[in-house]
C-alpha cells in the first residue's frame, strides 16, 4: 500500500494538459474552476465552444490556452480576431475538434459537449489513447457498443463524470466482485410531487426550476421528464457491463446518496456527498488520488432524513421508453436520443408542451427504420433521419 501511495503521490506531480469540450457550459465552466484551484497539477491547453464567442473568448485569455474551437463556423472571425493578439490559435468546426483531441499535448479530454455532438469527438479522444472524462451521456447512449469497441483496441480510459456514474465507479474502486444490481438514485426534479396532467402542460420556467443541480438547459429539461435517468441507465449498462434488469432506479430528493451498488451477498455500498458537479469532474482528473475539493463536507449531525422510493413511469414515460429502447437495441436508443434533442429544443422554443415531449420520441421511435448492429456511419445516419422524422411529427400537428 506504501508503495501504491509514493506511485500515486509521483503521478499527482506530474502536470496534466486538459482539453474541455463545451468549456463555456456548467461542466466546463466548473472545470476550470478545478485548474484555477490546482494551477501546479493541471492547465486548459484546448477550449471549445459551440457559440458563445464572448466567453469562450474570455476563457481563452485568462487561462492562456494553446488552441481553441468555435465549432459554429459563422462565428469563427469574432474569435479569430478577438484573440488575434496572443497566442492562441482558432480553428472552427467539428472536425478541428476531432483532430486537436489526438495531439501529444493533450493527456485528458472532458466531454461536456451536449448531446449527440460529443460522439466523434470522444471517440477521436479514445482512438489517440487519451483519459475521456466522459460528462456526455448521450455519446454511450447512441453509439455505446461503437464506443466499447473502440476502448478495447485503445489504451484510452473511461472516467464517468456524471454524478451518479462517478458513484458507481467510486464504488467499485478496489472491489473483486461484479455488482448483482445498481441503484440508480435520481433527484425527482422540479415535478416530482405535480400530478400528470399538471407535468403535461409544465412551463418552460418551472420545467427549468431544478431544486437540487445548477445545469444547462439541455439537462435540466431532460432532469424534469426523466428521461435524464433513461440516458443514464443506458450509460450505466455499457459502462458497467450490466443487463437493463440490473439497474434499479431510486427516486432520493435530498441528493446526497449520487448512486449505489448491491452485490450477490446483498451488501450495498453507497458513495455520499452534498451535491456538487465540482467533485464528479475533480476525481475524473485526479483519478485514483483525491484532492480536497473545497466543497461543503456532509454534517451527518444535522442531516435528518434520506427518503427513497420508486419512480412513477406514468408521470414520467420517458424511463419507460428509454427501458425499451435499450431492450430493442441496434440504433434505436441513438434514435430516441435524437428526437428527445428534437423535442427539448422544440419545448424551450415554445413549439410544443411539455407533456409532448415523451409522444414525439415513442413516436419517431416507431417510424425509424431499424438497424441491428449499426456502424458509425449508420449511427450517424440514424441520428439524422430521427431528427428529421421528430421535426415532421410536429409540423403535421
Amino acid at each position: 500500500q506504501l508503495s501504491i501511495l509514493s506511485f500515486n503521490q509521483k503521478m499527482m506531480t506530474m502536470k496534466k494538459r486538459v482539453a474541455i469540450l463545451g468549456s463555456t457550459g456548467s461542466i466546463g465552466c466548473q472545470a476550470l474552476e478545478i485548474i484555477e484551484r490546482y494551477p501546479n497539477l493541471f492547465e486548459a491547453e484546448v477550449l471549445t465552444a459551440n457559440n458563445n464567442t464572448s466567453l469562450l473568448i474570455e476563457q481563452a485569455i485568462k487561462f492562456n490556452v494553446n488552441a481553441v474551437v468555435i465549432a459554429d463556423e459563422s462565428k469563427y472571425s469574432i474569435v479569430s480576431n478577438a484573440l488575434d493578439k496572443y497566442d492562441i490559435k482558432v480553428f472552427c468546426g467539428i472536425e478541428s475538434i476531432e483532430s486537436l483531441v489526438c495531439s501529444d499535448n493533450i493527456d485528458i479530454v472532458l466531454t461536456a459537449m451536449v448531446g449527440f455532438s460529443g460522439v466523434k469527438p470522444t471517440l477521436a479522444a479514445i482512438k489517440a489513447g487519451k483519459r475521456v472524462a466522459l460528462a456526455n451521456k448521450e455519446t454511450l447512449v447512441a453509439a455505446g457498443s461503437i464506443v466499447m469497441n473502440a476502448l478495447k483496441n485503445s489504451s484510452s480510459h473511461i472516467i464517468p463524470v456524471d454524478s451518479e456514474h462517478s458513484a458507481i465507479f467510486q464504488c467499485l474502486q478496489g472491489e473483486y466482485n461484479l455488482p448483482d444490481k445498481i441503484l440508480l438514485t435520481a433527484s425527482g426534479g422540479p415535478f416530482l410531487n405535480w400530478d400528470k396532467d399538471k407535468i403535461r402542460e409544465a412551463s418552460i420556467e418551472e420545467a427549468l426550476n431544478h431544486p437540487k443541480w445548477s445545469m444547462g438547459k439541455k439537462v435540466t429539461i431532460d432532469s424534469a421528464s426523466m428521461m435524464n435517468k433513461g440516458l443514464e441507465m443506458i450509460e450505466a449498462k455499457w459502462l458497467f457491463d450490466v443487463a437493463p434488469s440490473q439497474i434499479e432506479m431510486v427516486v432520493h430528493p435530498q441528493s446526497i446518496i449520487h448512486s449505489m451498488v448491491q452485490f450477490k451477498d446483498g451488501s450495498i455500498t453507497a458513495q455520499l456527498s452534498n451535491p456538487d458537479m465540482r467533485l464528479p469532474i475533480q476525481y475524473s482528473f485526479t483519478y485514483p488520488n483525491r484532492l480536497d475539493s473545497h466543497i461543503k463536507k456532509i454534517d451527518f449531525k444535522t442531516l435528518m432524513e434520506l427518503n427513497f422510493s420508486k419512480p412513477d413511469t406514468d408521470k414520467f414515460p420517458c424511463i419507460r421508453i428509454a427501458y425499451e429502447a435499450i431492450e430493442m437495441g441496434g440504433n434505436i436508443p441513438c434514435a430516441m436520443n435524437a428526437a428527445n434533442e428534437c423535442a427539448v429544443e422544440l419545448f424551450l422554443d415554445n413549439s410544443i408542451t411539455f407533456g409532448e415531449i415523451s409522444k414525439i420520441i415513442e413516436q419517431t421511435i416507431k417510424t425509424i427504420d431499424f438497424v441491428k448492429e449499426p456502424s458509425l456511419e449508420e449511427i450517424l445516419l440514424t441520428d439524422k433521419e430521427a431528427r428529421k422524422i421528430a421535426y415532421q411529427i410536429i409540423t403535421k400537428k
